[in-house]
């Protein structure tokens, strides 16, 4: 589970207005409609592969109203006492593939090279009701747009006990591939139960600054982290 909270700037449509956007974890909640967090972790002798994917459906409802009166160009003028409701629907699919080399491998302390990518996908669906008097109409429009950053990170692990550890991993990309720049980081402290099962407590943060084609996406999602982890 990480419990993040979305800051930042976007701009939904291609070439429209930028947003600026804050939410608590808990604006989040009362928004979520559906989503999901899974990190795997693999290793083969000095070899390393690091995957996690995440997804995101969130829909915000605002209202206006009632209105003054007020003039669309080449419609003419609207009477006052209109009401304008919007809802938007924002889907966000977030998926990291790395792999690597574990450079230093002791008892006391391991470190990981990685390399890879980071592909996203961000989909908003807004619709504008408006109602006047006994009168109403909706009107609908979609768009989604994506890119693929490649990233360079490390990861540690560092055992205090038989049973308790911490783990570090950190990573950094785009370079003007994709975003402009992205980054994450994950700190956690583990705890073993046994052999095939522990848990974990911690804090993440991932930042991507992206302007491309009139598309702004410049947002930081970060908060707490409460995971199990099952070893086979």
């Amino acid at each position: 589970m990480w419990a993040a909270g979305l800051d930042g700037h976007i701009s939904p449509f291609r070439r429209g207005p930028t947003i600026g956007v804050e939410k608590s974890f808990s604006d989040v909640m009362d928004d979520l409609n559906f989503g999901g967090f899974i990190n795997i972790w693999g290793r083969y002798d000095r070899f390393v592969f690091s995957g996690d994917i995440m997804y995101v459906d969130t829909t915000d409802s605002h209202s206006a109203g009632p209105l003054p009166a007020f003039t669309i160009p080449g419609v003419g003028v609207i009477p006052p006492g209109g009401n304008i409701n919007a809802k938007v629907d924002s889907k966000q699919f977030t998926a990291t593939l790395m792999g690597g080399y574990r450079v230093i491998d002791t008892p006391q302390f391991t470190l990981d090279a990685l390399g890879g990518a980071r592909f996203w996908h961000i989909s908003n669906d807004v619709t504008l009701t408006g109602s006047l008097g006994g009168m109403s109409g909706a009107v609908s429009y979609d768009e989604s747009f994506g890119w693929v950053d490649p990233l360079v990170g490390l990861r540690a692990f560092l055992p205090l006990t038989e049973k308790l550890s911490l783990q570090g991993q950190a990573d950094i990309g785009g370079f003007g591939a994709g975003s402009d720049l992205t980054w994450s980081a994950l700190a956690t402290a583990n705890y073993v139960f046994n052999d095939h099962l522990s848990a974990s407590v911690g804090y993440k943060v991932l930042d991507v600054d992206y302007d491309h084609s009139g598309h702004v996406y410049d947002t930081r999602l970060s908060g707490p982290v409460l995971g199990m982890t099952y070893r086979f």
